[in-house]
């Protein structure tokens, strides 16, 4: 174990590691988005009504909820890497399920099983805080956080291609495909995190937070067909409110929650996920939108009568403008911080929404919108992970990531009901088929502009940014216990002391390892510039501190620490001379 732990630092700088870690991203929104073409066809296709074909799209919703902050904080316990592979590999599964069958009940185990593979994007977030360092994290998790959105792009266009030339299963072992290949480069690529959490996993919590997650989501995706003010509506709401409020009351007891709520109540936290709710909105709402006003007929008098391949290829730039944006936010959010960058983009994106409301006459007034919106929203989602990081311990990193991209998939599902509502009651009778009207369309991008204008009131509420420079400090934390040098005198307890070369010289970024009597991990940590380092013990006992650098011999040095509030002074000095890397 002592090994792995300290190798696993000098794996992390293969500069394919971010790449990897955005196409895992890239699949994961391949798979969202890989019916959308067919969702007209489905009833048909599957041999069921409209509103049991739905359930195709609304399974994978659900359980995309659930496992969300449910594998961030198993990737904090257990291994992100190790929860990044399982969600891929759950994915897969699901998508050769879906491809073999037209039965909608087995069809609709497969989506599920997909929907898991939700918990990667957040899962592929930590592990770049715990590897990367700070001057290439910020475009890092930029590039992994709109990937949602680049994947979403390509796979719209490639879907629509796929759809009207074969068979529509094809789709799905396309999916599954891609995540074979995501797995494959992921295990070849990408170390394990050394970081982890305390505590074990909140099994009651998990169901608790699953069952209200499912009773609040359900209504609103099923709320059109069911009536908004229906008994069943109305009724899963409120059980969700209730079992929501049992489920906070008992995390708020347990010492190793599944969400720290505490923590999720900081300012920092709990403005940065209201404010992902109305970029969540706001991102779903062209997607619905667009499409549909560029495939209706001209005969409509506002249709622009594309194609579907023409409709996505005119859409895509929505999701490729996004990945663009990652390293002019990295530029950005380094001079200005995270604050300023969501704010700046949810300025751009209420113009290209305002600008849209008077430009959906032409086929390439779409194309502007998709670009003026991909590029707000690209800014916008690549600050939210970087504010969270920068307010909760590298332990749960995970799990609070976990609840953030929650928090945007709940702000999509609000959107889909509002518009599909709006552009319901708002539509027209065409030869017995109910099509969207242009007063509609408008409808909903005034929605959409009345979220980002929510989101920018909830961001300028977000506290006062540390410097840049701090910001990027905090973002580096490779573990928690790194992020307690930048805090060493506060530390109430552990050891502390400096790295050595053999010839007395401080050694920086060595990597530190606490290790307890049973041969277990008890903390990490990596060396300052000046070779110091500070790890907090959990408890009194014997202790092994290894410690490797690149370059130099390792070391294990055998300490004790009494458990007094003091730390114990002991310095490392690395054995043999220096080698060249």
């Amino acid at each position: 174990m002592t090994d792995t732990t300290t190798e696993q630092p000098t794996r992390a700088v293969n500069g394919a590691v971010v790449p990897v870690l955005a196409f895992a991203g890239i699949v994961v929104a391949v798979m969202q988005t890989l019916l959308v073409p067919v969702i007209k066809d489905l009833p048909q296709l599957l041999d069921a009504s409209p509103s049991n074909a739905s359930w195709v799209l609304t399974s994978t919703l659900l359980s995309g909820a659930v496992a969300t902050p449910i594998m961030g904080r198993l990737g904090d316990l257990y291994g992100k890497r190790r929860m990044l592979i399982a969600s891929l590999a759950v994915m897969v599964v699901g998508a050769v399920i879906s491809a073999l069958t037209s039965d909608l009940l087995t069809m609709i185990v497969g989506r599920t099983l997909q929907g898991f593979a939700m918990g990667a994007i957040p899962l592929g977030i930590s592990l770049m805080r715990d590897m990367l360092p700070r001057e290439k994290l910020g475009s890092a998790m930029a590039l992994m956080s709109s990937s949602i959105g680049v994947g979403g792009g390509l796979a719209l266009p490639a879907a629509a291609l796929v759809a009207q030339h074969a068979d529509w299963h094809a789709l799905y072992y396309g999916a599954a495909g891609l995540g074979v290949v995501s797995i494959a480069l992921t295990l070849l690529v990408v170390p394990e995190s050394p970081m982890r959490a305390e505590g074990t996993f909140d099994v009651l919590g998990a169901l608790g937070l699953s069952t209200g997650l499912v009773l609040f989501l359900l209504p609103i995706s099923k709320g059109s067909d069911w009536g908004w003010t229906s008994a069943t509506t109305l009724g899963l709401f409120a059980a969700s409110a209730v079992v929501l409020v049992l489920w906070g009351v008992l995390e708020l007891r347990l010492k190793a929650p599944l969400i720290d709520l505490r923590t999720t109540a900081r300012p920092a936290v709990l403005f940065t996920n209201l404010a992902s709710i109305m970029v969540g909105v706001a991102f779903f709402v062209v997607s619905l939108v667009l499409p549909q006003l560029l495939q209706l007929p001209t005969a409509t008098g506002y249709g622009l009568g594309q194609s579907m391949v023409v409709s996505g290829l005119l859409v895509a730039p929505l999701g490729l403008t996004m990945m663009f944006t990652a390293p002019v936010y990295a530029r950005l959010s380094a001079k200005y911080g995270p604050k300023i960058t969501l704010i700046l983009g949810l300025i751009i994106i209420a113009i290209g929404y305002g600008a849209g409301l008077g430009l959906m006459s032409a086929a390439w007034q779409s194309l502007v919108i998709s670009m003026i919106l991909g590029a707000g929203i690209g800014l916008a989602y690549s600050s939210l992970p970087a504010l969270i990081i920068g307010a909760v311990p590298a332990s749960e990193t995970g799990a609070a990531n976990g609840l953030n991209t929650l928090m945007r998939s709940i702000g999509t599902s609000v959107s889909s009901a509002v518009v599909g509502m709006v552009l319901a009651n708002t539509g027209q009778n065409v030869g017995g088929i109910e099509i969207p009207t242009m007063h509609g369309f408008r409808v909903s991008f005034l929605i959409a502009t009345a979220a980002v204008a929510a989101g920018l009131l909830l961001a300028l509420f977000l506290p006062k940014s540390s410097r840049p420079s701090q910001q990027h400090t905090q973002l580096r934390a490779s573990s928690e216990e790194e992020a307690g040098i930048e805090r060493a005198e506060a530390a109430l307890r552990g050891f502390r002391g400096r790295v050595l070369d053999a010839g007395g010289a401080p050694v920086a970024r060595a990597k530190v390892t606490l290790i307890d009597r049973r041969g277990r991990q008890a903390g990490a940590t990596v060396s300052g510039a000046d070779g110091s380092y500070s790890v907090a013990v959990p408890a009194e006992g014997a202790y092994v501190l290894a410690a490797k650098a690149s370059g130099h011999g390792p070391l294990a040095s055998a300490a004790v620490h009494s458990g007094e509030e003091r730390a114990v002074d002991l310095d490392l000095s690395l054995p043999g001379e220096a080698v060249s890397a």
